[in-house]
């Protein structure tokens, strides 16, 4: 039994506490909100997994002091966006206790992961990378899943593994941090574009395509950035891939699919009502290919979609006619 601390109490971190909680352990869960804390310590709900009732050893505060104190390992798992603004507001709590990103995403203003974030803010940092296909409705059910942590510390994926593993979660590692966090990062872009696919009524062939040459222009990006090739073709990269873009748990997916009904981002965003990674993901994927020269054909015509006002048919129409090649 740990005692475990969770920044961000969204879907999937109180997933990752109804998990943890059902083995034993002691969860502390951070959350900005008031009102928020009140559901989650006195109703026992979460407003963004409304069908589950917590459990009694998961507890909510609005204090980093008091959820860090006493705990094994922290959880941080608030919107890539907020990630360097929170974690500023905790990590004089740090101090050796191994901090295990669960947010997939970038910095928009930086281009940077969040690894690179997290460490910039405090270097001497013990730090993992848990990314996978994960859907935070089933892994708060207790649906069997697979997920990967990354570290260079030996003892964080043992701990990881050992704290994490059981009849419904598997748990696989890795030494490739920033493969395993780009995959998880960049396949939101793909599952975007199959959501569009879906919104302008294209079929399973079309949908085949883009995941296998998506999947393609990740692991070029996610190479070039510092990640293992392989790495992309495991958990991280082409298992998030296909559960991101087939299943309508995918809060991607359907802002994807509300665009291409001819949605606005604003009314989208709106539609979903929670945060959406793969929209600020695409702009800093544009970004990335641009400043290290790399092929991404399928990233530049959703940019387009998004940014451009390109109709997504024609993205499509172009993207299919694009000059002849072999496949790479």
């Amino acid at each position: 039994m740990k005692n475990i601390a969770i920044i961000g109490s969204g879907s999937w971190g109180i997933a990752l506490a109804m998990h943890l909680a059902r083995i034993g352990n002691n969860i502390k869960v951070w959350s900005f909100d008031e009102e928020e804390k009140n559901l989650i310590n006195n109703e026992k709900k979460c407003k963004f997994l409304p069908s589950i009732t917590l459990l009694e050893n998961i507890i909510c505060s609005n204090d980093f002091e008091e959820v860090i104190k006493d705990t094994d390992f922290i959880l941080h798992v608030t919107p890539s966006k907020f990630t360097r603004e929170t974690f500023r507001q905790y990590k004089k709590y740090v101090g050796e206790k191994p901090v295990i990103i669960c947010s997939k995403g970038f910095e928009k203003e930086s281009l940077k992961t969040l690894d690179e974030v997290i460490k910039e803010e405090l270097p001497s940092v013990k730090l993992g990378v848990l990314s996978g296909p994960s859907h935070a409705e089933e892994v708060s059910i207790a649906v069997p899943t697979a997920l990967v942590i990354a570290s260079e510390e030996k003892e964080i994926l043992k701990m990881i593994q050992d704290t994490f593993m059981n009849t419904e979660m598997r748990i696989y590692t890795s030494d490739d941090v920033k493969g395993v966090e780009l995959g998880g990062a960049l396949k939101n872009i793909i599952a975007f574009c199959a959501g569009v696919s879906a919104g302008i009524g294209l079929g399973d062939n079309t949908f085949a395509a883009l995941i296998t040459r998506g999947l393609g222009e990740l692991t070029r990006l996610g190479v070039e950035l510092g990640g293992r090739k392989e790495t992309f073709y495991g958990l991280s990269g082409l298992g998030d891939l296909i559960v991101t873009c087939l299943s309508e748990h995918s809060r991607n997916r359907k802002a994807g699919k509300l665009i291409g009904q001819g949605k606005s981002i604003e009314e989208t965003k709106k539609e979903v009502g929670m945060v959406i990674e793969s929209i600020d993901n695409i702009e800093v994927a544009y970004e990335l290919c641009k400043i290290h020269n790399v092929n991404m054909p399928i990233v530049e015509s959703v940019y387009k979609v998004l940014y451009e006002r390109l109709d997504p048919q024609k993205a499509v129409d172009d993207l299919m006619t694009r000059a002849k090649k072999a496949e790479d």
